[in-house]
């Protein structure tokens, strides 16, 4: 019997689960086709990270990494729905109903100092952000339309939806980095021979991998001053025309760029506070990559 794979996933995602998954089962099952679910959700994440501190009939399987060696593999069929690329506040919520559902996973460290915290830190890093789809797209991922679906678009053209004019003259507008971001920053180059290539930061080795040769090799990185101007900028522009300043950000891992530029974001909108009191919010291990949300807990 043929085998696809179904993501069980978190939120509204989930949802549709619940409800589109019976009907393609019963589809499928007419085909001799089984499918099967696979939990790659943020509690299920959390749960395999922590098989040491779970009784054996808590434990759960890391279906992640079992999927990441599928996707390896040309027989693999994955249907991957969107999954949620969890923040640190999500994290730590997500944390708090697994425990006091009887699930004694540790708590988060926010600012981890012992080794035993830095380990629990490292094995919770593997949890957020967009931990799913660097595995997912490794292998034989194909995001494109299949023809059959293109073919009968273009034969069924819809009819195409007026969209309602702004009101004229519309203060709206979208204002983005013209230089010192990832995008002006990056460089590519072709390695020359097979090899290793280690990557590092501030000097201090991350990781090694072998490379091919002819292999294209792309790198970049984003200046903090030239951020922190456009971010002061931008909200002295939406100051002056009585606009709301709504931030969105996309960085290549979300779970490493994205806090850190949302955290000059917040320094910068709160720039006076920050410069009065920043030796005592310091003090207090006030970390302005999680929001606002962390200053008020630190200040309870």
């Amino acid at each position: 019997m043929a085998k696809i794979i179904w993501t069980k996933i978190d939120e509204a995602p989930a949802l549709a689960t619940y409800s589109l998954l019976p009907v393609v089962q019963r589809f499928c099952a007419q085909a001799d086709v089984e499918v099967s679910t696979t939990d790659i959700s943020l509690a299920g994440r959390v749960l395999a990270a922590f098989p040491d501190k779970l009784s054996k009939e808590q434990r759960v399987e890391d279906h992640l990494k079992s999927l990441g060696e599928l996707v390896q593999k040309p027989e693999a069929a994955i249907i991957k729905l969107p999954n949620i690329s969890a923040s640190i506040p999500q994290l730590i919520a997500c944390i708090a109903e697994l425990q006091s559902q009887g699930y004694p996973v540790p708590d988060y460290p926010e600012n981890p100092v012992s080794e035993k915290e830095k380990e629990i830190h490292s094995r919770y890093a593997g949890c957020l952000g967009s931990a799913v789809n660097p595995v997912l797209r490794e292998g034989n991922s194909d995001r494109r339309a299949a023809a059959a679906v293109k073919n009968y678009a273009l034969k069924n053209p819809t009819k195409r939806v007026r969209l309602k004019p702004f009101e004229s003259p519309s203060k709206a507008c979208v204002r983005h980095m013209n230089e010192g971001d990832f995008y002006s920053n990056e460089q590519s180059v072709v390695k020359q021979g097979d090899g290793k290539v280690t990557i590092q930061l501030n000097g201090k080795p991350l990781k090694t991998v072998k490379t091919k040769d002819k292999e294209i090799l792309d790198g970049t990185f984003m200046s903090v001053k030239a951020l922190r101007e456009f971010y002061a900028a931008s909200i002295q522009e939406a100051k002056r025309q009585g606009l709301v300043w709504s931030l969105h950000l996309k960085a290549t891992m979300m779970k490493v760029s994205d806090p850190i530029l949302f955290g000059h974001a917040v320094e910068v909108f709160y720039q006076e506070i920050f410069e009065e009191f920043g030796e005592d919010l310091r003090a207090l291990g006030v970390n302005a990559n999680l929001g606002m949300g962390d200053l008020y807990k630190k200040l309870e």
